[in-house]
């Protein structure tokens, strides 16, 4: 599948990625791993990354079982900072400049998100790690990323999950599910497909940012997703 070029990219990772084989939390030897597929890709492009946070705490899930809503997803904003920290810290030890932006003022452990002071870290070569989502309760960390794609002028979206693109049904329930090399925004809004939830697919078609489906589980996939050769769906206008 030819894919185009880019230059900028915003990588949305799910915090399951970073659980590796556990059942929650944070596996080093995974962030070790995902951090190196990265630093690789950053040698070839400008490359910003929002993680989200349910290897740690999921504020939906825990709204549904009583929480308040509110502060659930604050909460879950918490969990995707500690998520950040463990990326940078894997990155930068490997030797690769790292700066993380939270939309909720931490000045201890973080920047807070200021969009031409990311701008400037990009330019430098740096990775950027957008934390705490948007800063806002009722908003995912996929409305994070799309938003902070739009911000800084990204090029595509790179999704990464345990899945290899976007399919007509869930393949791990129907092993006739079809996938898709690539399917338009509105395709996706129609048939519910969850890409993203639905806020982030339409900002994303709005500004005519493609969203790229991959899976980050396969190691060295990101790169070869990149080059045009490996397995992804492009989703697009």
């Amino acid at each position: 599948m030819a894919r185009p070029r880019f230059k900028r990219i915003l990588l949305k990772l799910s915090g399951e990625v970073l659980m590796g084989q556990g059942q929650f939390g944070i596996d080093p030897e995974t962030v070790n791993r995902v951090a190196r597929e990265i630093a690789d890709v950053a040698t070839q492009y400008e490359v910003c990354l929002v993680v989200g946070g349910g290897n740690i705490f999921r504020g939906l899930a825990a709204a549904a079982k009583g929480f308040d809503r509110t502060s659930a997803d604050y909460m879950g904003m918490l969990a995707t900072v500690m998520n950040a920290l463990a990326v940078q810290n894997a990155l930068e030890q490997i030797g690769v400049d790292t700066r993380v932006q939270s939309a909720i003022p931490m000045s201890t452990v973080c920047e807070p998100f200021i969009r031409r002071r990311a701008e400037r870290h990009l330019e430098k070569g740096r990775i950027v790690i957008f934390a705490a989502g948007t800063g806002n309760p009722y908003f995912t960390t996929d409305s994070a990323a799309a938003l902070r794609a739009a911000e800084m002028g990204c090029d595509a979206l790179f999704k990464g999950t345990s899945v290899d693109g976007v399919y007509n049904a869930d393949p791990k329930k129907d092993p006739t599910a079809i996938r898709y090399e690539t399917v338009t925004f509105n395709r996706v809004l129609a048939d519910d497909l969850k890409v993203m939830d639905a806020s982030a697919v339409a900002l994303c078609r709005d500004n005519d940012i493609p969203i790229v489906v991959f899976n980050i589980r396969e190691q060295g996939n990101m790169a070869r997703v990149l080059a045009g050769s490996g397995t992804a769906t492009i989703v697009q206008n």
